[in-house]
């Protein structure tokens, strides 16, 4: 037993030795993960407890004061609104479009490449400066939205008339009703995450063997519907868990959109006060870090929330589902 201990002890030196390696080397990484994000995240806790604001020389401990207010008072009942209103709508179009895109590209060979760029173009663009481009769009007496509508009703008169009703300052009435606000930002979100996700769903269906459909068409599958509904669709089962749980994440931090049309209000009536939109607004505009922080975490618990459903989804092997 001493001869077989002396035997192993060099190479428990050596894995030793290896041990130490590895974490100096993953060491600055690790210090940096932890400096970038896990201590904003416990500072935001901390402070999600208080009425702390930048220069005051101290605060008080409020415990869950902040948090009773976002549950109780009716503007951050408008913000969890808007904010789930946004993300339900926007996730499942923006998924269901990015899968029709990427099939449809896919399908088309070189010539898809056309295709693929124009798709892709809104990604690739500043959000804020095509916020702005869809604000001169929407407008009620030159945009081009209105124009077109004109054009589609008769007259352009007449569609000033029922279209400019209640506008002011040239204002868009689009983006000033508060029926419309949401629906507004949440068509600019699908418009500009589609593509996104199409470039994903590119990238999921050229894993897709082509042995599996010729299995399945000699087992019955002539149609492209059951083709998809039997190859295609459970293969992309990994890649549309990743998709969905990106796009959730993406839709939960919308703010440029909201900034750049309504930078003092988060919409009509709050009808587009998204919770991105209210932590600028607390913590930032209004230096009330307090109630900003509680919004933060929120936020946080959201996010970590779909990232466990996606691990736990992952886990389960859904391509195989």
């Amino acid at each position: 037993m001493a001869v077989l201990d002396a035997d192993l002890q060099p190479l428990r030196k050596e894995e030793n030795r290896q041990a130490r390696t590895a974490w100096g080397l993953a060491a600055p990484a690790l210090a940096l993960m932890i400096l970038i994000l896990l201590v904003p995240v416990c500072v935001a806790i901390v402070l999600s407890f208080s009425n702390y604001a930048l220069g005051n020389p101290g605060f008080d401990w409020v415990g869950v004061q902040n948090y009773e207010r976002l549950f109780t008072r009716s503007t951050y009942e408008k913000m969890f609104i808007a904010t789930f209103t946004y993300v339900v709508t926007v996730v499942p179009i923006s998924v269901g479009l990015g899968l029709g895109a990427a099939m449809l590209v896919h399908s088309l060979g070189r010539i898809g490449d056309i295709y693929k760029t124009i798709y892709f173009l809104p990604v690739m663009a500043t959000l804020l400066a095509m916020a702005i481009a869809w604000e001169f769009m929407l407008h009620p007496t030159i945009g081009m939205v209105n124009r077109t509508l004109a054009m589609a009703c008769g007259t352009w008169m007449e569609a000033i008339a029922f279209f400019g009703n209640g506008c002011a300052d040239g204002f868009p009435l689009w983006l000033r009703d508060r029926d419309y606000a949401i629906w507004v930002v949440c068509f600019i979100g699908i418009w500009q995450g589609f593509g996104f996700n199409m470039v994903l769903y590119l990238a999921g269906l050229t894993s897709v063997h082509r042995e599996l459909y010729h299995a399945a068409e000699m087992d019955g599958a002539r149609s492209a519907w059951e083709r998809f509904r039997l190859v295609t669709w459970p293969a992309l089962g990994p890649t549309t868990v990743f998709v969905v749980t990106i796009s959730c994440i993406r839709a939960f931090q919308v703010f440029d959109t909201i900034e750049a049309f309504w930078p003092q209000g988060g919409g009509p009536n709050k009808s587009a006060y998204v919770m991105m939109f209210a932590i600028f607004e607390k913590g930032v505009q209004q230096n009330l870090i307090g109630i900003g922080s509680a919004i933060t975490v929120l936020f946080l618990v959201f996010v970590m929330f779909l990232t466990l459903i996606q691990r736990w989804l992952v886990e389960r092997k859904v391509h195989y589902g």
